[in-house]
């Protein structure tokens, strides 16, 4: 299941620092680091799961909710410290959603190799949630299951 990592947190009175160090504060090397920023109000972000890419998504500014299922529960997490990252573990669904007013997301993932293809880019590595079918068992009390019919 996803879980908080807290990043180191250096305090100074000219502005603190934190950072990410592959396979020491996070386990897997990182292969590709990218944002997201300016979502519509309302909207939400993700609504997929990877099925060999683990990733760490931190709010860098603003807050937002991740709900992730990895089709035996289903939790949701709030980002909202810079200093602290979500690991998503392979194969998790998760979506973005409940974005503050200027919110900065910075995500970074490993690639392990070619996943399935959903209508988009394959290289985006990435299955909506009723595509789940590689092994993971949907729990059928999780209010994502109606759109496995």
């Amino acid at each position: 299941m996803a879980k908080y990592i807290q990043l180191p947190k250096f305090l100074d009175a000219r502005g603190n620092l934190s950072f990410i160090e592959q396979e020491n504060h996070i386990p897997f090397k990182i292969e590709r680091t990218y944002w997201i920023y300016d979502v519509p109000g309302g909207e939400k972000r993700g609504g997929h799961a990877y099925k060999n890419n683990e990733e760490l998504i931190v709010a860098l500014s603003g807050s937002f909710d991740v709900i992730v299922d990895d089709g035996n529960e289903k939790k949701t997490f709030s980002l909202n410290r810079s200093y602290y990252g979500l690991y998503v573990p392979k194969g998790t669904w998760r979506e973005m959603q409940n974005f503050s007013t200027n919110f900065f997301i910075f995500r970074q993932y490993f690639i392990k190799s070619l996943l399935f293809h959903s209508g988009r880019d394959s290289s985006t590595q990435s299955a909506p949630y009723p595509t789940l079918a590689f092994g993971v068992s949907v729990n059928p009390d999780s209010s994502f299951a109606p759109l496995l019919k």
